[in-house]
Formats: structure tokens, sequence, C-alpha cells
């Protein structure tokens, strides 16, 4: 029986091959038209450019793509969008506002509604469109797609966001820029020193700018001005951060009104995302990574646009698949994935059939079984297998305490801090030393822009655990595997002889080879322990009990493997160090070293709670 049900498993596979590659072979040669100058409601015109299957006769649908990055040349070398085009699509590559072609004043996540808008209004008009719209794109393209969904354009018939955590909004955690209050340096500076510009060169004002960028004068010509990313990053380690791009001589960029804002100000409230009170009226399918900045934010918005659906075919029709890889890494899934220094199986999806068979259903009415897929699709890793579900959390999903304990000494993995499912019976106290001027190195973790020379992905932590500022609490051995898929959190009782000091966890999975890798990770700025819109100072040697994020992932703990997890103060530089002086930490030069507790016992209980998944 087994035998013939994994033959039919085969045969459905070739024969979707071929189907597939009988599909493909039906292409159209592409044809460009570059630098369309489209109006929007205010003048400003934004330039776009449209590769047309040469020679088609009927109406098309339209894939559009709304970039920071540059549109030229997109879609060369871009398997899916360049087989669409051969599939009878045009796909449309904008220059966002105020970036390289296109006209305005670029701030980073603003205007998106109306330019997206106005946009569709013009692609969907035009004489050789059939009306019916997608969107694709990953990162910031993911984003400005899901704040277009908002917008519920009627011609906006598709979305696929990969990646798109970007574009939601909650409170403290505008564009994945802080987590817990703590600033995600890294990642944030990074980009802004490499692709936060405002400034780019172009023809003089007096000349036609479509005429321009269509004729021979802007071949090789580059609008982006150059930057020294080493020089940055020998300055990354400097204070104050507020100032770190100036001195690294970056062109002007938002960087300053990110660094310098609190992390759920005024600002943040009033940039242009998308958010939970929202309505939606658009099939999307989500992809994104475990190992990339914003897996957290992609489930809240399946489960938004499901929720908040306008519509029973929109309700009815979003999907999400989460794979183990890093920031828009999906396709890079091999026979034996690697993400960072972690060895994660066979992680393939045949993601470009997916995503063809996706939009052909939407926007050329192909009845092709996409819709039939599970509702969510989640690579679990440790196990290295793919799983369904049709909710997220997923079904049968419980939560287990595992407490923190130990006789006062878990510095250090030699340490003798203890991971249990009993309640400790005896109060004791861990305490290790945070000094900025030497902070806990990341090393990989959850980001997409870096800004360092630390990657992103599952790295062996075992010799940063080797550190005194480091507390470490391991269970036993398994004796039986557990799949943890969900929320993680960890609350903790803490105090501090500092008025502001920051508090960081993370998971770890340990081999039985002593190799342990990183799972997730959260902060807690303290001053925030209870609101991000208002700071609060701690009083010295104060207990408070708190509560830190962890957001989510998927992995099987082995049997044979442990369980671990690390409290510390510092993740440097993904994330800005606290100087623990109760000053802003922005423009501060200076710094205190501060002495941090954890505690942990009968009437104080400290634990980690993980979403254990019984099968």
């Amino acid at each position: 029986m087994k035998i013939i049900y994994l033959s039919k498993i085969l045969l459905a596979v070739v024969m979707q091959f071929l189907l597939a590659s009988l599909a493909f072979s039906e292409a159209y040669a592409i044809k460009l038209e570059k630098s369309h100058m489209i109006s929007m409601r205010d003048g400003v015109k934004l330039s776009t450019d449209l590769y047309f299957p040469e020679g088609a006769k009927e109406k098309l649908p339209v894939i559009l793509v709304r970039t920071v990055y540059s549109k030229n040349g997109y879609v060369n070398g871009y398997p899916l969008l360049e087989e669409l085009v051969k599939r009878g699509y045009v796909i449309a590559v904008q220059d966002i506002r105020g970036r390289f072609e296109s006209e305005g004043d670029y701030m980073v996540a603003t205007g998106r509604r109306e330019d997206g808008y106005d946009t569709i209004d013009w692609l969907t008009t035009q004489p050789w469109s059939n009306g019916k719209l997608g969107t694709e794109g990953c990162s910031y393209l993911g984003e400005t797609q899901v704040v277009l969904s908002a917008v519920k354009h009627p011609n906006h018939v598709v979305a696929m966001p990969m990646s798109a955590a970007s574009g939601w909004y909650k409170p403290g955690r505008a564009w994945q820029g802080f987590s817990g209050g703590v600033f995600e340096l890294g990642q944030t500076a990074g980009w802004f020193s490499t692709e936060g510009t405002k400034v780019f060169y172009g023809p003089p004002a007096h000349v036609d700018r479509q005429a321009w960028f269509r004729s021979s004068a802007s071949k090789n010509y580059d609008m982006k001005p150059k930057t020294d990313f080493e020089h940055y990053l020998t300055l990354l380690p400097t204070l104050p951060i507020d100032s770190l791009l100036d001195r690294a001589g970056i062109p002007p960029t938002d960087y300053g009104k990110w660094v310098t804002s609190h992390p759920d100000s005024a600002y943040f409230r009033n940039l242009d995302f998308a958010r939970a009170s929202d309505t939606f009226n658009v099939p999307a399918l989500f992809m994104d990574s475990w190992y990339d900045y914003g897996p957290e934010e992609t489930t809240e918005m399946f489960n938004a646009f499901r929720e908040n659906a306008q519509s029973k075919v929109a309700k009815n029709n979003q999907f999400m698949i989460i794979g183990p890889s890093t920031h828009c890494g999906y396709t890079e899934a091999t026979e034996n994935t690697i993400v960072g220094e972690r060895e994660l199986g066979d992680a393939r999806l045949p993601w470009l059939d997916i995503q063809l068979r996706w939009y052909d259903y939407w926007l050329k009415g192909k009845k092709n079984g996409i819709t039939d897929m599970p509702k969510v699709q989640y690579y679990l890793m440790g196990k290295n297998e793919w799983r369904q579900s049709e909710v997220w959390p997923p079904k049968d999903t419980t939560y287990q305490k595992w407490y923190l304990q130990g006789q006062g000494r878990a510095n250090s993995r030699h340490g003798d801090g203890v991971l249990s499912l009993k309640a400790p019976e005896k109060s004791n106290v861990d305490s290790f030393i945070y000094d900025p001027a030497h902070p806990v190195p990341s090393l990989g973790g959850h980001s997409c822009c870096t800004g360092s020379d630390s990657e992103a992905g599952g790295y062996d932590q075992s010799e940063i655990e080797l550190r005194n500022d480091v507390l470490v609490y391991t269970s036993e051995a398994l004796s039986e595997g557990i799949e943890v898929t969900g929320s993680i959190d960890v609350v903790l009782w803490v105090s501090s002889s500092a008025t502001d000091t920051d508090f960081t966890a993370k998971l770890v999975d340990v081999y039985p080879d002593g190799r342990a890798f990183n799972i997730q990770e959260g902060a807690l700025r303290m001053r925030y322990r209870k609101s991000l819109s208002k700071a609060e100072l701690m009083t010295p040697g104060e207990l408070y009990e708190i509560r830190l994020d962890l957001r989510v992932s998927s992995n099987y703990f082995a049997k044979g493997n442990k369980i671990r997890l690390e409290i510390t103060s510092s993740n440097f530089p993904r994330w800005d160090r606290n100087l623990n002086t109760g000053g802003n930490n922005y423009d501060e030069k200076k710094w205190m070293i501060a002495s941090n507790k954890v505690h942990h016992g009968k009437d104080k209980l400290s634990y980690l709670i993980l979403p254990v998944i019984k099968k």
C-alpha cells in the first residue's frame, strides 16, 4: 500500500512538471518600453518600465512591481517575471516617488497608497490592458503591496507579498526598526547607509525626463551617489549613533528621524503602513522565512487579511508559506539546505510553479487547482520537513512553561543554569556584569540588512555561551522530540543597579555533539517595560516582572537534543547598546557599567513559554 501511494505521488509530481514545461514552451518574446512617466494626482511623474509579450493580440493582465531599488533591468534574470511575460503578461516596474528616475521627494514609508492607486488607474485603462492587475515583490517591494491592498482598488485582483513585514504597523515595531523598544541598529543603519539616500542625479531640469531616460545619454549613467560602506563599518562601534551616517559620509537619509524617535512616536504612527484596523479585498499569497526579520508580522497579516476581508472570495483565499531561509531567500533551498551554518535538509518547493499558477488562476482564469493547496505551509526545522495547517497558529497548540533554575551560578554554559518543566522549590539569583564597552556580539539571527559582517541564519552559539556575562539555562537531553511552532515568550523577574538597561533572550537548540544553534531571540529596553510609547526609568535594586517577545518560529527539538535559553543584556550590532545612563542613548558618548540580575524561585517564577504542537 505504501509503495503504491508513493508511486502515485511520484507520478503526480512528474505530470505536474511535464504540464508546467508545456506551459513554459508557449513563449512570447519580451519587448521593453522604458521610462513611461505616469502622472500622479499632484502632478508628480513616476518612471515606469513596461515589459510586453511581443506579438500578443489579446488584452493582457498586468503585474505591478513598485521598487525603491531602481527599476532598470529588473526583469532581466528574474525567472518568475521573465516567464510571466513569455506567458502573456505585461510587467510594470516602477521607481517609487523620489527614487532614481521618478520625480518628487523621497521619504521612507510615505505616500504609497495614493501613488499606488493612481498607478493602477493608469495601467488598467491602457488599450492593451484587460483591466486585471496583480502585484509582486519582496521586502520593500512586498510592503508596497501590503499597503496598496488596504486601498482596495477595484482592479487590484491579487497580491503576492514576500518578506513584507515592514509594511505592517504595530506599536513599537515600525518598519521592524525596534524590538521591545531596542533600536535595530544593524539592519536599520545598514539599510539607510546603502539604500536610504534621498539624493539622485538626473538630467537638467529643462530636459524632457522621459525622452532623456529613453535616449543613449542615460546609458550607464550612475544616478545613485557612491558611499564607502567599509568606512561605515569601521564607525559602527563608535558613539554617538545619531551621527553615525553623517560621520561615515553617507548622503542625506531619514535615518536621523528613525534613531531619535521613540518606538511608538507620532512620527512612526503617521507613516504609511497597513494596520490591523484596515480592511482588505484582495486574495494574497504571503511568503516569508524563519530566519528573516518579520515572520511574526507575516502571520499577523495572513490572519488580518482573512478576518478583515470585505468579500467572501478574499476571506477564503489567503495563503501563507514560511520556509527556513533568510531574507527573500526562498528559491535558494536545495536538497541540502544550509542557513548560516545550520543544515536543514531538503527544503525545496516548486516555487516557480506555485507563483505562476497563482497569477494564472486569478488573472487569466485558469482552473489549475492552486486554491486547493493548504492555507498554511511551514517548514519544521530540525525535523526538516514541510507541514500544513488551515489556520495560524496551528490547531492542537499547547503552551509549555520551562522554568529557570539553578544555584546562582548560571554564568556561561559551564554554569549551573537549568531549564525544567518542574517549577523550582527554592529561590536564587543569577547576576552578571553588563559593560556597553564589551557587548555580546551578534552571531546569526533574524534580520535582512545587518549592516555588519554578521549574517542572518542559524549559527553555533557555543563560543558566545562561554562568556561570563551570558546566563545559560539548559534542559536535560529530551527523552522524546518536541515540535515548537508559534509565538515564543520569556517571563523574567529582574533587577539592575542602573536606572535603565536591556535584557535579551535567545532560544537555542543544542545538538548531542554540543553545537548550539539559535532559533529565535528578543529584547526589552527596561524604560519601555510598561509602554512602548512612554518611558519610565527603573529604581536601582527594585524587582520587576517583564515579558520578552521572542516572536515566532518552527523548530523540532529532536530526541537527545537539549533546549537552551540565553539571557544577557546586549546583542551588538544587531541591537544598539543600552548605555545604562537613563539618557537618550542615541546622542550619548559615555556609558555606565550595570550589575544585572535574574531572579527565579518559588515566589518569583521566571520561565520560557513554548508553543508545542501535539501530534
